[in-house]
């Protein structure tokens, strides 16, 4: 019986410490909140720099990166300490950005000065700028690296950066105000979410060429609250989850037929998503509501709101 008990605490334990963590940033509170995954409870809150909003990990998962957009930085903070370790030259009013394969070069859209900055994250130099359209903000590269991709909101294109050279290679005309862009797990095809426009474009990467264009139509909710933001596509190939911004819902697509499967209702304003490791859980950060919803990938129901800052914008989540 004692042996029994003490395995039990044993399992117990080892879920705990394997239990995965959120990291969500709090626009209007200047923080982050930490989520334990297990217990979906906030169990920490981190000051960071002015509004932030665009989180990534590095690919080994050691560094957080930060978009302090007021603070016209990105901050670097260790996963392991929590501590902010350095800043790096993003150029001004940093919002989304991505990270290269080769795990140094970030790249990151400049919405002031319609520019997206390549960083050197190892040395933090600059390595290049690259004149892009009108309000730069969605920010994605290629898993094999060839390709930067950013959307410029108020230009209404895509804007193909090739990395070996870092400069601008071509354009594409998508709908209105372009908000986020998101390459599928072998690259072949690109998500564009377009807010004005109630769209999400995808696009075949070998030719540019459109292979299809959704629209939304939710009972109950006018069209104009409509409005596609951040877009997350499973990594077996089988969803789209598109994030719909005032109309409260996040869209299920079937990733191979392009249909709509469902409409999921979270909190106020959805505005970014992330699965967690095992890809069984998609968050989703709700501005307006100021919590977190949790979707249950193998039923498509939300299963818990978790309360965290104000305007909640970025999330993503460490093993």
């Amino acid at each position: 019986m004692r042996r029994t008990l003490l395995s039990c605490a044993l399992l117990l334990a080892a879920g705990h410490a394997a239990a995965s963590t959120a990291w969500v940033s709090n626009e209007k509170d200047n923080s982050l909140s930490l989520i334990d995954m297990q217990t979906l409870q906030v169990t920490d809150t981190l000051p960071v720099g002015q509004r932030p909003r665009g989180l990534l990990l590095s690919h080994d998962n050691k560094l957080l990166y930060i978009c302090a957009s007021d603070s016209d930085r990105v901050q670097v903070m260790d996963v392991a300490t929590r501590k902010i370790v350095k800043e790096l030259p993003s150029g001004k009013d940093p919002e989304q950005f991505a990270l290269h394969p080769n795990n140094r070069w970030l790249y990151v859209s400049n919405e002031d000065d319609a520019l997206v900055t390549v960083i050197d994250t190892e040395t933090s130099k600059v390595l290049g700028q690259i004149n892009v359209g009108v309000e730069p903000e969605g920010m994605a590269v290629s898993p094999d690296g060839k390709w930067a991709v950013n959307t410029s909101e108020t230009t209404n294109m895509l804007h193909w950066i090739d990395t070996g050279t870092q400069t601008l290679a071509d354009n594409t005309l998508v709908d209105q105000r372009p908000r986020f862009v998101e390459f599928n797990p072998d690259g072949s095809q690109l998500w564009a979410s377009a807010e004005i426009g109630g769209t999400v474009t995808i696009l075949d990467v070998a030719s540019r060429k459109v292979l299809k264009t959704l629209s939304f139509q939710i009972k109950g909710v006018h069209p104009d609250k409509v409005q596609p933001v951040g877009i997350k596509l499973s990594a077996d190939g089988k969803y789209g989850f598109v994030a719909l911004g005032p109309a409260n819902h996040v869209a299920v697509i079937d990733a191979k037929t392009f249909e709509i499967v469902d409409y999921l209702l979270v909190g106020r304003r959805v505005w970014q998503m992330a699965f967690t490791p095992d890809q069984k859980q998609l968050l989703a950060t709700n501005g307006v509501s100021g919590d977190v919803s949790v979707i249950d990938v193998d039923t498509l129901k939300v299963s818990k709101s978790v309360k965290v800052g104000r305007y909640p914008w970025g999330v993503v989540v460490t093993p």
